[in-house]
């Protein structure tokens, strides 16, 4: 697993919005009133699967949770509608597991190895979202434990619902997510991660854009014609505290991008939808943005190496990662250098959020490389002396200059409590970023470089 985990998110933030209408398939006559169906097809069509229509009524009750025969039922036909929707058929059926909510927190536990682990805490830690007080995979730990619904496991092939109690019940809207996820590995595949957390946001711009699009249109259609399962009072996420503004950042896919979707949909139907899994958005910046897809692309951002001997590189591939766009939003959402009660003005038509703000739009490409003492001894004795080097790109100069004024007066001076002790050059004494930093402009370029001191800034990357 990655950096940002592909489960479906769905929190207690999800929305139900209206907008476009389905595309309707009457394989049979409509006979839901009539309680006659039609036979079998002979062979498997879109609209049928498992046994039933997808306009067919099932006995299905969820007030004493779901048995075997009911979940079979309802997960056939809920197959069926996604078919309709989509306009794709299933090849492979989709099992269903359910778990408690207290297995899938033991089974969620990081894997990943301990340079990727303090190498990515430098990330998060550079966005000045996730301090040296914690790591980004507690905060993970919170986020997703409390509040993941379900999630499709590509090397599996197999969909995992999670339920509160021990009579599980099905979240219609989660089902419907999941299994168009099912549907997309099956057509388009799914496996392959992008290696920067930027791509990776963009890239789940579109797969969970296109199933957050889908099962909006699926509870449309349940509000208009199709009779729908209910769900118990009491369901779904779990409940627990976590930190809202690296929700907002890994969120970004599910808000945005089923506006981004609806947008190609719009364009060109379904095939254009289609179409965007072989050339898949690269950036935040085309999702926030659709009619920058697929046309305008990051530029690409190098770093030389600067460093002393007393410093060095992670052993990691790749060296340095891509926040973009979305993540750079959220840094100045979380320390109000924007309007923070603007996140919720004039979102796209699906959306839930607007990620797009003065100083993070303009934005062309950017580069975080991590740094550790060199000395393998020193970096275990102390795991927060660490540094970075973040380079980013901007548009025009224009787009440079706000930036860095969002960055170093609205955040580092005003909310972190940063002092002025050299040229470029500012210490936070106190709190969780507590470090020195050193930030440069030229032209469309800011970099910005951290260590735990001053003296330490050159010895990770020395001035030019």
């Amino acid at each position: 697993m990655n950096r940002l985990p592909l489960a479906a998110l769905l929190s207690a933030l999800l929305l139900v919005v209206a907008g476009c209408s389905a595309p309707v398939v009457n394989p049979p006559e409509d006979t839901a009133d009539s309680g006659a169906w039609p036979a079998d097809p002979p062979s498997d069509r879109l609209g049928w699967e498992g046994g039933y229509w997808h306009n067919e009524s099932i006995a299905v009750d969820q007030s004493d949770g779901l048995n075997a025969t009911e979940r079979e039922a309802f997960v056939a036909r809920t197959m069926a509608r996604v078919e309709v929707i989509r306009e794709l058929e299933f090849t492979e059926p989709v099992p269903v597991e359910v778990i408690s909510r207290a297995e899938y927190r033991n089974e969620s536990r990081n894997q990943s190895n301990l340079v990727h682990a303090d190498w990515n805490d430098q990330v998060w830690e550079a966005l000045l979202l996730v301090g040296e007080n914690r790591t980004i995979q507690q905060v993970f730990d919170e986020l997703y434990g409390g509040s993941v619904l379900g999630y499709y496991a590509p090397q599996e092939d197999q969909i995992v619902l999670i339920s509160n109690d021990g009579n599980p019940t099905i979240n219609r809207r989660t089902l419907a997510h999941e299994l168009l996820h099912a549907l997309q590995d099956q057509h388009f595949g799914l496996d392959a991660a992008p290696p920067t957390q930027d791509k990776q946001l963009a890239n789940n711009g579109l797969v969970e854009g296109d199933a957050r699009y889908v099962d909006s249109l699926y509870e449309e259609r349940c509000a208009a014609d199709w009779e729908c399962v209910p769900r118990p009072d009491g369901s779904g996420a779990g409940s627990g505290s976590f930190d809202y503004p690296v929700f907002l950042t890994i969120y970004t896919p599910y808000s945005e991008g089923p506006t981004f979707v609806s947008d190609l949909h719009e364009r060109g139907g379904w095939e254009a939808v289609n179409a965007a899994y072989e050339n898949r958005p690269v950036s935040t910046e085309q999702v926030l943005h659709p009619s920058t897809y697929p046309d305008e692309r990051p530029v690409e951002v190098t770093i030389e190496d600067r460093s002393s001997a007393a410093w060095t590189r992670y052993d990691h591939d790749p060296v340095g990662d891509t926040v973009g766009e979305a993540s750079i939003f959220t840094t100045f959402w979380k320390h109000a250098a924007i309007d923070r009660e603007k996140l919720r003005d004039d979102p796209g038509a699906y959306s839930t959020y607007n990620y797009t703000a003065g100083p993070a739009a303009g934005w062309a490409g950017d580069l975080v490389v991590p740094y550790r003492p060199a000395s393998d001894a020193e970096a275990d004795a102390n795991p927060h002396a660490r540094g970075y080097v973040w380079k980013t790109v901007w548009d025009t100069n224009t787009d440079a200059r706000q930036f860095e004024s969002a960055y170093l007066t609205r955040t580092l001076k005003l909310r972190l409590g940063a002092k002025q002790v050299a040229e470029n050059t500012y210490v936070i004494e106190d709190g969780t970023f507590a470090d020195a930093y050193r930030v440069t402009r030229q032209g469309d370029t800011v970099t910005i470089v951290n260590a735990p001191t001053v003296e330490e800034l050159d010895e990770v990357h020395a001035r030019e």
